[in-house]
């Protein structure tokens, strides 16, 4: 082939395969030897480039073949993978060495607490990270942080006054920190490197070729390199996407611009268009869109080149979109694009799953997901898994959400907590713990342990958990304690130096999970931090609270991506917006078109205000727009394409992306027609269950066999109002569990309550001055729950007051006690009847008064009447039955005395459910226990003793409790007609 003379600068448009047209133009121009190719080094903007180009190389030769030297010039480890063409090793003045990246957070965090002192830590090494990526921006860009003592801040608001302000101290203090140390910021040296490098092949290339190939940062270090590459006899720069046909004035239009001659202003560049990135890199290598030229050599199988001008129109700067009205028809097709519109993001990920699932059925297919939404992604990778078929997402996933990552959170959390029961049992029923064949048998000891810590919180750190658990710990606690305890004390003794609370942690999930924590790629990232963070950790903040550790530590992982291990399926891939540069598939699959995803939302700098970033000449927060548009356009160069998107998001009805928006109004009837509404159907159908069958209200009807004959006083209520769930309880056996740390409720301080009572009865024999101090040394125990001692304690105390002066009040009248927090049986209608009596006195008159304590409400007159609520009936018939020990007489009283607060503010009421005048429409006294005899002897003739059927809700206004609502589907049926 000819040589081309002038500047060796290409392009490879978008609607051709970048990785297999670059290889093959290799192959063809340095093939011909064979070490022709050896002898290259091709720079590559990351690492996943380099597995791309490499792919392209096997696919084109198909056998051995000694490949070029690959360099990812945008790699951290910069000057050790390039070698010696780079920093070589008799340098006379070798660059210093790089601050590593962490160490580099610690000391801006140290420096940014110590300018803030009331930033705790995580916030303080959040700001540092933001701090560092600013300082960055300005070494690349090769600014002078000293330019921002010249600048004229003006009407600058107070906010970004103060973190200028802020900003300038801690870069007054960061060059001593470096000197200090002898090292420089590894930007800096990147800058360093890449300017020697282009100053020594100016002086004379390598002996092979040297290609640039998709290399769009444009740093003035890096413009400069590829300029000077462009210039070398034997050096070749191959741009990715570059618009060659783009109309020079709407060229021109994307800026830089230079001020206006007149006024002095100077026009905003259009920084969010996909070509402003590549002009301006253009533009610092000194060259212009006219120096290049197209790429020779592309692939066999590109997609039409009608779709590259397609994807330019679309792309236009927005003064110049209003020629679309004026486009003929073939420059608006979208042949080999389909559209996908879903309803949420679930159907989105479902959709193309499906698109994955049917491109694997073509053998020798290859098919990609590309999209910036990381949830999206492992959604995909998911549903892909039903059908056998691995593909991970090769952006990884943060390091914060793999096991590992997940198993320090939470060591980290029930420490902090002071090993509150969710924090412990979250720890203790992680994946990692106990991994392997001890799993079985550590999972039955926390099971247990979850078992007894149902309920309100016990007393707070692990010997409270100890007291609170008696004499059931056993040798399964007995194991766990000791694994646990240097953690507690590590923790629980306030803020510590940063490498004290890392060893402690390191050493407790080496003591719960053994290896398995620092196993796979996630726990070996997770090793490496904690190793680094512990050494590291003494440049940063000295002294860090344990409450601090959490935060910090989960943003230090968050910013680690845990990248699957090759050996996924081969055909399939998904790419985050990075990873997919320079690569290709058969179909590309573009989703996540939303905006504030696609592209993602512009995040702001913390530390410079805009019109200061455009001071110093760095680039606007806007250009990762341009950035993301660009990868868009490169995407639907594939052959086969398919764009989605979703309609909402997982919070609210989601706007779609500027690019969607763009390429439906320049397509027109087009956009329309590419619609894949049969893949919007499948997503749809795949899980479709079909019309739901509402369950019929449930009648369990059990033989006679199964039917209790026995049953307490309490459950009366429960069998007339809803059979089905006495039957749940009583015959299924099937009892609520309450939940772990639950808050108090009304139950549980109704039981409170009784247990102070019934310990004054049994310990004083009621006497008046004993209750107030006993309902005071319960609220002081340590299980009792904070929230009740601080809010309940007036409202107890109050009450217990009032208990004792109406105890001394019918005291004085003749009342006397008999008997408290009893139990007892009686045999009433063929069943036996079972009864707990809060208090039974003897009145001056010889009858027995049954007194029950409530917490809250009495129950009602109304429902008494309507058969219900005959507790206290049902108690007074056990007594006369003789069932309670040591009690006999005939009831003549039945009382409430309720502690809740009346509407005068005073606490304390006696009520009863009867009539003891006959006066009223209540039930007659003399008659209530025969009364609650007969509604007894009916219930059991019904459903115990008889073959009626368990219906649920029978009287739902009676039946307030939902424990097994689930269970009988209520929501399906109840309101229906049946």
């Amino acid at each position: 082939m000819g040589e081309r003379r002038g500047p060796r600068l290409f392009t490879i448009p978008p609607h051709r395969a970048f990785a297999d047209a670059l290889v093959a133009g290799l192959i063809r121009r340095f093939g011909g030897d064979p070490l022709g190719l050896a002898r290259g080094l091709v720079l590559l903007p990351n690492n996943r480039a380099k597995l791309a180009v490499t792919n392209a190389f096997v696919r084109a030769r198909g056998g051995a073949l000694v490949l070029p030297r690959l360099v990812a010039i945008g790699a951290d480890d910069l000057g050790e993978a390039i070698g010696a063409a780079l920093d070589p090793a008799d340098a006379a003045d070798p660059p210093p060495p790089a601050v590593s990246v962490l160490g580099r957070r610690m000391i801006l965090a140290r420096l940014v607490k110590q300018a803030k002192p009331a930033l705790d830590t995580a916030e303080a090494v959040r700001l540092a990270g933001e701090l560092a990526s600013t300082l960055d921006q300005l070494i690349v860009e090769e600014v002078d942080p000293g330019r921002l003592a010249e600048l004229d801040l003006g009407d600058l608001t107070e906010h970004w006054r103060e973190a200028l302000e802020l900003f300038r101290v801690v870069l007054d203090h960061w060059p001593a920190e470096l000197a200090r140390m002898g090292r420089i910021d590894s930007s800096a040296r990147r800058v360093m490197l890449l300017r020697r490098l282009e100053e020594r092949w100016g002086q004379g290339g390598p002996a092979g070729f040297v290609c640039a190939a998709g290399i769009t940062d444009a740093a003035p270090a890096v413009a400069a390199l590829l300029g000077r590459i462009a210039k070398l006899d034997n050096g070749l720069v191959v741009l990715a996407g570059l618009d060659r046909a783009m109309e020079e004035v709407e060229w021109q239009a994307l800026g830089p611009h230079q001020p206006h001659p007149i006024t002095g202003r100077t026009a905003r560049s259009i920084e969010v268009h996909p070509q402003f990135h590549l002009k301006q890199l253009l533009s610092r290598m000194g060259f212009a869109r006219d120096d290049v030229a197209l790429w020779p050599d592309g692939s066999d199988h590109d997609a039409s080149a009608a779709r590259g001008r397609t994807i330019a129109t679309a792309l236009a700067p927005a003064d110049y979109t209003a020629r679309w009205t004026e486009l003929r028809p073939q420059q608006r097709q979208l042949a080999g694009v389909r559209i996908a519109e879903l309803s949420s993001p679930a159907e989105e990920a479902q959709a193309v799953a499906l698109a994955l699932r049917e491109a694997v059925e073509d053998r020798g297919r290859t098919a990609a997901l590309v999209t910036p939404d990381r949830a999206l992604a492992r959604r995909v990778s998911a549903h892909c898994a039903r059908w056998g078929l691995d593909v991970d997402d090769s952006a990884g996933r943060p390091l914060s959400i793999t096991p590992p990552g997940t198993l320090l959170t939470a060591i980290i959390e029930a420490a902090t907590d002071r090993f509150a029961p969710l924090a412990l049992l979250t720890l203790l029923k992680h994946p990692l713990v106990r991994a392997g064949e001890r799993r079985g048998a550590w999972l039955e000891g926390v099971r247990r342990l979850d078992r007894s810590l149902r309920g309100p919180r016990p007393a707070p750190g692990l010997d409270g958990i100890e007291a609170h658990l008696g004499d059931r710990t056993g040798a399964w606690w007995a194991e766990l304690r000791p694994l646990l305890d240097p953690l507690a004390a590590s923790f629980g003794d306030g803020a510590a130096p940063l490498p004290v609370l890392i060893a402690a942690l390191r050493n407790a999930a080496s003591a719960l999970a053994g290896d398995d924590a620092w196993s796979g790629p996630a726990g070996r990232a997770a090793a490496d931090l904690l190793t680094e963070l512990e050494a590291e950790a003494a440049l940063g903040p000295a002294i860090v609270t344990p409450q601090e550790l959490a935060p910090t530590l989960r943003l230090l992982m968050d910013e680690i991506a845990i990248r699957p291990p090759q050996g996924g399926h081969p055909r399939l891939a998904i790419y985050g917006l990075i990873e997919a540069r320079l690569q290709s598939a058969d179909l590309m699959i573009l989703s996540g078109l939303n905006e504030g995803v696609w592209p993602g939302s512009t995040a702001p700098d913390p530390w410079l205000a805009p019109r200061i970033r455009v001071a110093l000449g760095l680039p606007g927060l806007e250009r990762a727009i341009g950035v993301a548009a660009h990868d868009f356009g490169q995407g639907l160069g594939a052959p086969n394409v398919l764009i989605t998107r979703s309609r909402r998001d997982a919070r609210a009805p989601a706007i779609p992306s500027r690019l969607w928006l763009r390429l439906a109004a320049m397509a027109g009837d087009e956009f329309d027609r590419a619609r894949d509404r049969r893949l919007e159907g499948w997503s749809r159908l795949i899980d479709d269950g079909g019309t739901p069958q509402p369950a019929a209200r449930p009648a369990p009807n059990p033989p006679a066999a199964l039917r209790p004959l026995a049953m307490s006083v309490t459950q009366v209520d429960r069998l007339k109002a809803d059979p089905f769930a006495f039957y749940a309880h009583r015959i299924l056996r099937l009892v609520a569990l309450d939940p772990v740390d639950a808050d108090p409720t009304a139950a549980w301080r109704g039981t409170a309550v009784h247990s102070v009572l019934e310990r004054w009865a049994r310990d004083t024999g009621c006497r008046v001055d004993a209750l107030g101090p006993l309902a005071i040394e319960m609220l002081g125990d340590p299980g009792t729950h904070p929230l009740v001692r601080v809010l309940w304690q007036p409202r107890l105390l109050a009450a217990v007051e009032w208990i004792a002066q109406r105890m001394a009040d019918e005291q004085k009248a003749g009342r006397k006690v008999l008997a408290a927090e009893g139990k007892g049986m009686a045999t009433i209608a063929g069943i036996e009847l079972s009864g707990r009596f809060d208090r039974i006195d003897l009145l001056p008159d010889g009858m027995l008064a049954i007194v029950d304590y409530k917490t809250g409400k009495a129950p009602s007159a109304a429902a008494v009447r309507a058969g219900f609520s005959m507790q206290l009936g049902l108690l007074g018939a056990i007594a006369e039955a003789g069932g309670f020990a040591s009690i006999t007489g005939k009831a003549g009283a039945f009382e409430y005395w309720s502690l809740a607060k009346n509407r005068d503010s005073s606490f304390g009421s006696v009520s009863t459910p009867v009539d003891p005048n006959g006066k009223n429409d209540r039930i007659i006294t003399s008659e209530f226990v025969d009364k609650a005899r007969a509604v007894f002897a009916e219930a059991t003739s019904r459903w115990l003793t008889g073959d009626e059927a368990f219906v649920a809700k029978l009287h739902p206004e009676y039946a307030p409790y939902a424990e097994y609502d689930q269970l009988m589907r209520r929501d399906e049926w109840y309101g229906r007609d049946n």
